[in-house]
């Protein structure tokens, strides 16, 4: 079933968070390029310092014990979505403070 699913998010093209059981380690922001055999091939970056790096990297499918992928994200504060003018009225999201100055 996790073949499967990897697969699906190799197609794709989402950005996962990967759990490598054996090395006990999270790769994050991580791109799934291609499965062959049980082999995974992803890529991924990380920020070290004063350098940014670019990895790609090898690990076997039975390696992997999780993978999570971000559904979506809200800015905190107060802050307003932005709207569409081509989004219906019935649609739009509504600040409910303007509705008490009708």
């Amino acid at each position: 079933m996790l073949n499967r699913k990897i697969y699906q998010l190799c197609c794709d093209g989402r950005e996962v968070c990967v759990f490598l059981r054996d090395q006990q380690r999270w790769i994050e922001r991580a791109r799934i390029l291609d499965i062959e055999g049980d082999l995974v091939t992803m890529r991924y970056e990380t920020d070290e310092e004063d350098e940014v790096c670019s990895w790609e990297e090898m690990v076997r499918l039975e390696s992997i014990g999780a993978i999570t992928q971000k559904l979506a994200s809200v800015p905190r504060g107060n802050v307003e979505p932005l709207v569409s003018d081509d989004c219906p009225e019935a649609e739009q999201i509504r600040n409910p403070s303007d509705s008490n100055q009708d």
